[in-house]
């Protein structure tokens, strides 16, 4: 078992620890098209330079940082969603659909990216993908009305996709099945400071400017991140890996990836879980502020500690269940933990157990966010080692979806007003049953397991 932190699990010095990269018979004469990390095809040395950790921790900090792009977008908003209702002089339902366009952006956006990383490679689309997310985020701080709120936010969803998508490709590129799941594992960790950092950040710019200071922050964020890729992060797609063909052929990958039925179960338990998940994020705001009357700050640190509760989980899982549970036993446990808290919800919703302060609502949604941390890693890690021959394809589907239902969600926790929070805890249920449905009607884990269609790296399979 590796140590704790991004090092053990990228540096070059520990076998154990070492990403099992694929072969890659035809070294590329570019610099740029060299692999970041090297895989187990070099027989490691004695005693790892200091060179060679240095750039296993860079990548692993810039893959986390790209993963970090959607949190960032998302969380750091959403202390300031109430000022923007009064600002804007909108509805809440209305400036709600701010965080659905941005979210409909990045699904769609990743339909496009990745099949494009894996036609030309990863590095140019991702960077031009940060290019246009920043020129987006910047122009956020014009808007005068929603309308033109929610339009730029769809531009920046579609821009910023290329950060999700060609973050978790490039994991597939470098890794494989029980590291694969720890490095999953580790980007969590670092992603996971987002969401914890993120609100506190937001509270603390309303302190001393409105709502568009928060998008000044991004702007610079997405400005010190692409300067960040194009320094540190090398191609980890080589030119004889790539596809030549052209969107017929990009949709004929998808295809055969839709039509592999655990691939889709995967997909699909995946992508309703984060329904879940933004369910809460999008109404977690009206709930604790204008239902419970906490003020921004306080908001801000409850939704620090429930991701931190995440980060824990994700790190427990990486760290101590991966290689001795199997992944599918954890997503189930992670599902069902996700179920009893969206059920506890429900009732404390309803009235059952009479009038409930904040304090058993923050600790039911403490447990279903800390559930994301064995659900989320375990899906993409299943979903992945199906597919090594199109990673960029298969990370775009699993995006796209994910995305797409968050962005339904969205809406879908407002229609009743800002009063109660008894759509979130519906909509939250709701996913929840639908993705052990899934799990266990799709995915059947008791015959599918060590099962991959993508096959070894030596020997890719098509579906």
């Amino acid at each position: 078992m590796t140590e704790p932190g991004p090092s053990a699990a990228t540096s070059p010095a520990d076998p154990q620890a070492e990403p099992q990269a694929h072969t890659q018979a035809d070294a590329p004469a570019d610099p740029q098209d060299q692999p970041a990390i090297s895989g187990r095809d070099t027989a490691p040395a004695p005693a790892a330079p200091a060179a060679s950790r240095r750039t296993g921790l860079l990548v692993t900090l810039v893959l986390g940082g790209l993963t970090a792009v959607p949190p960032l977008s998302m969380d750091m908003y959403l202390p300031a969603l109430p000022q923007v209702t009064a600002a804007l002089r909108s509805p809440a339902a209305t400036v709600q659909l701010t965080l659905t366009a941005c979210l409909a952006g990045m699904a769609l956006g990743q339909m496009v990216v990745g099949p494009m990383s894996d036609k030309w490679g990863r590095r140019r689309p991702l960077l031009a993908g940060m290019v246009i997310y920043i020129l987006a985020t910047a122009l956020c701080t014009f808007a005068t009305n929603a309308e033109v709120l929610i339009t730029l936010r769809l531009l920046q969803g579609l821009a910023g996709a290329a950060g999700i998508v060609i973050a978790r490709a490039v994991v597939r590129d470098l890794y494989d099945g029980v590291e694969m799941a720890r490095f999953f594992s580790t980007l969590m960790l670092i992603s996971g400071v987002a969401p914890v950092v993120a609100p506190l950040i937001g509270g603390q710019i309303l302190r001393i400017t409105d709502w568009r200071g928060v998008f000044v922050v991004l702007t610079a964020v997405g400005v010190l991140l692409t300067l960040l890729v194009w320094r540190k992060l090398h191609e980890t797609l080589p030119p004889a890996r790539r596809h030549s063909g052209g969107l017929g052929q990009a949709l004929r990958t998808m295809r055969d990836l839709l039509a592999d039925r655990p691939f889709s179960g995967y997909l699909l338990v995946g992508a309703f879980a984060f329904a879940a998940l933004f369910a809460y994020i999008s109404a977690s705001p009206f709930v604790v502020q204008e239902i419970y009357g906490a003020s921004p700050q306080t908001f801000s640190l409850l939704f620090g500690i429930n991701s931190v509760g995440l980060v824990l989980v994700g790190q427990i899982n990486g760290k101590l269940l991966v290689g001795r549970i199997s992944f599918e036993k954890v997503l189930g446990i992670g599902l069902t933990a996700m179920a009893v808290a969206a059920t506890g919800l429900l009732l404390m919703s309803c009235g059952i157990f009479g009038e409930v302060g904040l304090l058993p609502m923050a600790a039911g949604l403490f447990v279903l966010m800390s559930a994301m941390g064995l659900v989320l890693p375990s899906t993409n890690t299943l979903a992945l080692l199906r597919t090594p021959h199109a990673a960029g394809s298969a990370s775009a589907l699993l995006g796209t979806s994910t995305f797409l239902l968050g962005a339904v969600a969205s809406p879908l926790v407002g229609i009743a007003g800002e009063r109660t929070a008894l759509p979130m805890a519906v909509v939250q249920l709701s996913c929840a049953v639908s993705a052990l449905v899934c799990f266990l009607g799709m995915c059947r884990p008791w015959q599918r397991r060590g099962e991959s269609v993508g096959g070894t790296a030596g020997e890719r399979k098509t579906l």
